[in-house]
This record gives structure tokens, C-alpha cells and sequence, in this order.
């Protein structure tokens, strides 16, 4: 049972991109049994946490269909984190290209808007973002 994301047949599929943070996320989605591939590997290997694994599923579990779709996933940029993310925004949008009614049902739950949170940048005079050097008066 050792197959590789190669070898299943996603001609009919849908794609679509998602982003969080640094990372890009392109997605190929079927009707299928539920199989995850992400870069080559099967999600379990790819992403170690926990919530990370449990993040990739909630769009699925939001419709009632834990196992009825195959993803094939390339992803680059950021870390596991934006990664996963950036994955569940994908998943949302093929899921809508798939089936339109899904549409207010994913957008309930913000999954189909790119979360725009990203790290502020360090400004000059200051240790980091905000963080300020000690004053001293003396």
C-alpha cells in the first residue's frame, strides 16, 4: 500500500492556491478516500504537531466529509505553521470550485479569506517591533 502522490490520478481535479504568512500553498483536490499528500509525503510524516494535522482537516470536518476528498499539496515558504495554514485556505477555496453551496458554510468559519497577519517589522532605535531600550534618567 506504499503509494505515492504520483501515482494517483488527479486529471480531474480542481486547484486552487493559499497563502498565510510567507507561504504558498498550491492544492489539487478529488473525490477520493481521504489520502493527504503534502511535497511528496503523506501529511502524518510532513507536519509532526498535532493541531497542525487537526488544522489541515478542519475544512473537511466543517462539511461533514472527513475522508471524501484526495489532496495533493505542494508547499514552499515560512514554516509548518504558515504552511499549514496556507493549506486550509486552498483546501477551502477547492472545496468552493467543487461544490458552490459550501461557499457561506466555509466563509462562517473565515476559511476562505487570506488571514493577513504577519510579523511586524523591527524599527530603528528599538531592540524589536515595539520593545523599546531601558531608559535611564541617570
Amino acid at each position: 500500500m506504499n503509494e505515492s502522490p504520483n501515482k494517483l490520478d488527479f486529471k480531474d481535479s480542481m486547484y486552487a492556491t493559499g497563502r498565510r504568512k510567507k507561504s504558498i500553498a498550491k492544492i489539487w483536490l478529488k473525490k477520493g478516500s481521504g489520502k493527504i499528500y503534502v511535497n511528496g509525503k503523506k501529511y502524518e510524516e510532513y507536519f509532526k504537531r498535532s493541531n497542525h494535522k487537526m488544522q489541515i482537516f478542519r475544512p473537511f470536518e466543517i462539511i461533514d466529509q472527513p475522508t471524501g476528498y484526495d489532496v495533493r499539496c505542494s508547499v514552499k515558504g515560512g514554516g509548518h505553521t504558515g504552511q499549514a495554514g496556507a493549506m486550509v485556505h486552498g483546501i477551502s477555496k477547492a472545496l468552493i470550485q467543487l461544490d458552490s453551496n459550501l461557499k457561506s458554510t466555509l466563509k462562517k468559519e473565515k476559511l476562505t479569506t487570506r488571514d493577513s497577519r504577519a510579523v511586524e517589522r523591527k524599527k530603528y532605535g528599538h531592540k524589536k517591533a515595539r520593545r523599546s531600550f531601558q531608559f535611564s534618567k541617570r
